[in-house]
């Protein structure tokens, strides 16, 4: 069995083709780029039906596969933005009316999980997905993936961003802004107080960003201090949270997924915890944590599996449908 996954919430568009024992055959992403940083959705919606021929083709050539070969059409039905969403969804429908195979809605947040599962063989983790939309604390308990924590406000992945904005700092091809702050943080040698605002098992970082920026501002410090500062709170706090949700749950897997899981400093400090509570740390790699295919195509199969499947009358996007709002019973072999 072959599913074909679209992924479209943000600025990525993407298409992978999994097979139904986990063989990842393909996994194409094309990036929408904005020349005055941040995502434009309009304008990413453009991007994506510009390109989305060409990356379901290639998707198709470097799987070696024909469309006669794919059973399940699967897509990232939400949360997301709503023009990006709606522009991965209409690619879907039309192929799976073409085809004449089922269509499964997915949900982006469970997708990042199920693939990060996948990868590293993991069974019961407790996740820390982190990325620039989504910022979320979880752990699977009766049926769902229920929620331990989460952002109040912004998601660490946009803080991380809309920082490197502010602080000017000078974007590469092919870098993202997080990863420009990891370099500035990593020459940082001086700690400098910030607020830290953990409030009960939930985050929230617009105090830390706006403390950040004026620090900036005032230019009394070295901008490699101000890095490593902002960042050592920032993923202080999460490391807090995950901690508390791996001792409350005492799951033995702990499972860092999502953009910002390709900063070294967040996995060492995930790591450690792991250890300490003697727990696997599993670690997705960069191709899968990114919003991609690969990781809406397994998780179609999965759910597929489980007679889960979305009438084209029914596959209308969710903007802020929530992790915990997802019944995953493949998860305990339900199906």
């Amino acid at each position: 069995m072959y599913s074909l996954g679209i992924e479209s919430t943000a600025d990525d568009f993407s298409v992978g083709i999994v097979s139904s024992d986990g063989e990842v055959l393909a996994n194409i992403i094309d990036a929408y780029k904005s020349e005055s940083g941040g995502i434009h959705p309009r304008e990413a919606a453009r991007h994506h039906a510009d390109v989305a021929g060409k990356v379901i083709q290639r998707a198709f050539i470097e799987a070696g596969v024909t469309p006669k070969d794919i059973d399940i059409i699967a897509f990232s039905q939400g949360p997301g933005l709503g023009p990006c969403l709606r522009t991965g969804a209409t690619a879907a429908r039309a192929l799976a009316s073409y085809l004449n195979v089922p269509l499964v809605g997915v949900n982006h947040c469970v997708a990042h999980i199920e693939i990060g599962k996948l990868i590293n063989r993991a069974e019961d983790p407790v996740t820390l997905y982190v990325s620039g939309g989504n910022t979320i604390v979880s752990a699977f308990e009766a049926g769902r993936y229920r929620i331990f924590g989460e952002t109040l406000d912004i998601a660490v992945g946009n803080c991380l961003d809309v920082f490197a904005r502010e602080a000017g700092l000078k974007m590469e091809e092919g870098k993202p802004p997080g990863r420009i702050v990891e370099e500035y943080a990593s020459r940082g040698e001086r700690y400098i107080s910030l607020p830290y605002l953990v409030k009960g098992m939930d985050l929230s970082f617009s105090g830390l960003l706006t403390a950040a920026i004026n620090l900036l501002r005032e230019g009394r410090y070295k901008l490699e201090d101000v890095c490593f500062s902002f960042q050592e709170v920032a993923f202080s706090m999460l490391a807090e949270v995950t901690e508390r949700a791996l001792a409350h749950t005492e799951k033995t897997e702990v499972l860092l997924t999502g953009g910002v899981a390709a900063n070294k400093r967040l996995q060492e400090m995930i790591r450690l915890i792991a250890e300490e509570h003697n727990a696997r740390f599993c670690k997705v790699p960069k191709e899968y944590a990114l919003d991609n295919g690969a990781m809406i195509a397994w998780t179609g199969i999965l759910s597929y599996k489980c007679n889960i499947t979305t009438p084209i009358s029914k596959s209308y996007v969710k903007l802020k449908w929530r992790l915990d709002e997802v019944d995953v019973p493949w998860v305990e072999g339900e199906c």
